[in-house]
């Protein structure tokens, strides 16, 4: 009784294992005060922007090999694999004593964002496929995990904001593990959907092909997939260098806790937007751009706390409503067998544009001040209010494939309120 009180529908209860495991994992104590632990192993804005490159180097390497691994072997082991990662990594930092220990790291790092990304959002899209049979109620299910991984941050956020401040930033780290090995027990328990194993077997060699294929076979997914490059490199440069902010503006410790909890606040609100909010008009298009762009030109002139952690949070929630509706747009467009490689592959793509950003924001902001380096996000955002305009005008097909039983393609229909199959055959589809 109390399990279907707390999980109302059928693909609720079946994610219950996975959300717990989101949950837990998402109380990182050490995140809001890693800065301050920078600081004092020695680390300056230009490293901490070498930092960033350097597990922004590692996924690359790692996603797309994780990707078709998941799809192949099992989504659920790569995220184990993930976790796994995570907690060598928080294990490694806490005992760090320098720059290059920390360092290392941020590359065991590396890994969990590798493993992470593309895998669990089509773990989620084929448990919401497999379960109703169309992928209408995925866009709301992405957004109720994202506010509940935005709770975990918050609180993860909050505790380690008072932790530190009570001990030390470096106790943060240790108290940390605790929860990666429950996210881990909750995983091992999750009944992970198997759509992407129903179709007929490839070869390795093939199954690269075809997941590198996919896109080139419609090109009305490319500004898709550079919208989601973009909106992930802005969400990304906002937490890796938005306390910079702070530090410039000489906040104390007890500051950066409840700046730290907003900002993973943020992410909730966008999840529980994502359904509302769409930016699929004309109207909605300039006016998400608008406010994004207005959001980071904030950053520019702003100095007081509250007014650079409002520009931020407006900056994230902006960019996961967009980033949810689009990551709909391009499942609906992908075969399951090849899910996680595609969404992995643009994962690749988000880290290896990340690289050289990182790079040059610290650089930029060691030189000429962290306002300065506010410039490259606006111009994040002037590209991203563009291409939302064109991907209007060239939206691609809503139509999502799965590889049915017998070697065919199953193609689902999901305009509102209906759902139907067909099946055309496999060569045809590839």
């Amino acid at each position: 009784m109390v399990r279907r009180a707390l999980f109302t529908s059928p693909v609720h209860r079946r994610l219950a294992p996975l959300i717990a495991a989101s949950f837990t994992g998402g109380i990182a104590l050490w995140v809001p005060v890693e800065k301050l632990f920078l600081a004092e192993l020695g680390f300056t804005p230009k490293t901490i922007g070498i930092m960033a490159a350097a597990y922004a180097a590692v996924v690359p390497i790692l996603e797309v090999p994780s990707g078709i691994l998941a799809d192949r072997w099992s989504r659920r082991g790569v995220l184990l694999i993930g976790n796994a990662g995570a907690f060598l990594s928080v294990l490694v930092g806490g005992l760090s004593t320098n720059v290059a220990t920390y360092l290392v790291a941020a590359l065991i790092l590396g890994v969990y964002f590798a493993m992470q990304s593309g895998t669990f959002d089509a773990i989620v899209y084929d448990t919401v496929l497999e379960e109703t049979g169309d992928s209408q109620g995925f866009e709301s299910t992405l957004g109720r995990l994202r506010m509940i991984e935005s709770g975990s941050l918050v609180l993860g956020a909050l505790g380690g904001g008072a932790l530190a401040a009570a001990t030390a930033p470096r106790v943060t780290y240790f108290l940390t593990l605790p929860f990666l090995l429950v996210s881990t027990a909750c995983l091992l328990a999750f009944r992970e959907p198997r759509l992407h194993q129903a179709g007929e077997a490839r070869s390795l060699r093939h199954h690269v092909t075809v997941t590198f294929g996919v896109i080139r076979r419609d090109r009305r997914l490319l500004p898709v997939v550079a919208l989601l490059v973009l909106t992930s490199i802005l969400t990304q440069a906002v937490f890796e260098f938005g306390p910079l902010w702070l530090i410039d503006a000489k906040a104390g410790a007890g500051a950066f806790g409840p700046a730290w909890a907003a900002l993973m606040a943020s992410l909730g609100f966008g999840g529980a937007l994502a359904g509302r909010l769409r930016p699929d008009s004309s109207r909605a298009m300039l006016v998400f751009g608008a406010v994004l762009v207005g959001s980071a030109a904030a950053l520019l002139l702003g100095s007081h706390v509250v007014v650079v952690t409002l520009a931020q949070v407006v900056a994230v929630v902006m960019s996961v409503v967009v980033g949810i509706h689009l990551t709909k747009a391009l499942h609906d467009a992908v075969p399951s067998d090849v899910r996680s490689g595609v969404a992995s592959g643009i994962g690749a793509a988000t880290w290896a544009t990340f690289l050289p950003f990182a790079l040059g924001f610290g650089a930029v902001s060691e030189h000429w001040g962290i306002h300065a380096a506010g410039w490259l996000l606006v111009a994040v955002t002037v590209a991203i209010a563009g291409l939302l305009s064109f991907t209007r005008r060239d939206a691609p097909a809503t139509f999502t494939t799965v590889p049915a039983r017998d070697g065919a393609i199953l193609t689902f229909d999901v305009e509102p309120r209906h759902a139907t199959a067909q099946s055309v055959p496999a060569a045809a589809a590839a």
